[in-house]
């Protein structure tokens, strides 16, 4: 049976766009007289996140929900999500492609790469977003309730793997085996097999550092909340969240990944500071790599999801 990767993966592609379109249409049918939403009033001093983003008539509904504002973003932001769109489209065809040529090498110089490439979108995504608005008021970066990043990020850690238990359970991997799909990531792969101590080292540093960094200001910090600003924050959640766990070129993980972008969301949404789906997203990574890593080194059974 060939593999359905790339058929499955551009199809999520196409429904999430289906998904977004179909809401923002709905809601400007809805919606005869916008006003400005509710987030984009000053917030008082004594707030955990003080956001004074300017008034806008572009805002399309008058309620909100949660805690990510949406008046920082303008109509020009959706040419914004759409090249981010269109270029993770494009690099998970490619690599899609590649692997199943068995054309797809990661090695010092992909890593360095694929590094770069997210640092550059994180960069391009916060230079255009300090030409409105401070980063720091952007993000909601003053979080005075800081502290519980260390109760949220492990429970949502253990959350997930609760969720990753029931899969297994379910056989989810030995469906997903019948398919012709390769149950193991090619980024897991490589910590399991890989001597060379620069890859290792570049492949924590992308897991632990770069990914929850870049990943969270692109598709959290700027994907979502242009996504909500149009389409309200359902169907920008399952949007961006799809797009995420289809950035990452795996049809084994595209479930546990669309259930952890949504995971990213809400937690965003309830505290109103990317720190917190940064702290889970390191978390989770930190906790990956560690587990990898014993699991190789102490010969440990380990299943692949």
């Amino acid at each position: 049976m060939s593999d359905p990767t790339e058929l499955v993966l551009t199809t999520c592609f196409i429904g999430a766009l289906g998904i977004f379109a179909s809401s923002s249409i709905v809601r400007k049918l809805v919606v005869k007289n916008p006003v400005i939403a509710c987030d984009a009033k000053p917030a008082p001093e004594d707030q955990e996140s003080p956001y004074s983003p300017p008034a806008s008539s572009e805002t399309p509904a008058a309620l909100t929900t949660g805690k990510v504002p949406t008046g920082f973003y303008r109509s020009l932001d959706l040419i914004g999500i759409g090249v981010i769109y269109l270029v993770f489209l494009a690099l998970v065809i490619s690599s899609v492609r590649a692997s199943q040529k068995a054309d797809l090498v990661l090695d010092t110089k992909a890593l360095i790469a694929s590094i770069g490439f997210q640092f550059f979108m994180a960069g391009a995504v916060l230079i255009v977003m300090a030409m409105r608005i401070h980063p720091v008021d952007w993000l909601g970066l003053r979080w005075r309730s800081w502290p519980w990043v260390f109760l949220i990020a492990p429970g949502a850690v253990f959350t997930m793997w609760l969720f990753f238990g029931a899969l297994q359970a379910t056989g989810y991997m030995k469906w997903m085996e019948s398919l012709g799909v390769e149950s193991v990531q090619e980024t897991v792969k490589l910590l399991q097999t890989s001597t060379d101590p620069w890859v290792l080292g570049l492949m924590g540093f992308a897991a632990v550092i770069a990914a929850p960094l870049c990943e969270e200001l692109v598709f959290r910090g700027y994907f979502y909340p242009t996504a909500k600003k149009f389409a309200g924050p359902w169907a920008a959640g399952i949007f961006s969240a799809l797009i995420f766990a289809s950035a990452h070129g795996s049809l084994s993980a595209l479930l546990p990944l669309f259930i952890f972008g949504c995971v990213l969301v809400w937690v965003y949404e309830k505290t109103g500071s990317l720190w917190a789906p940064i702290a889970v997203h390191f978390c989770f990574n930190g906790a990956t790599v560690l587990v990898q890593v014993a699991a190789r080194y102490y010969h440990l059974p380990l299943d692949p999801i």
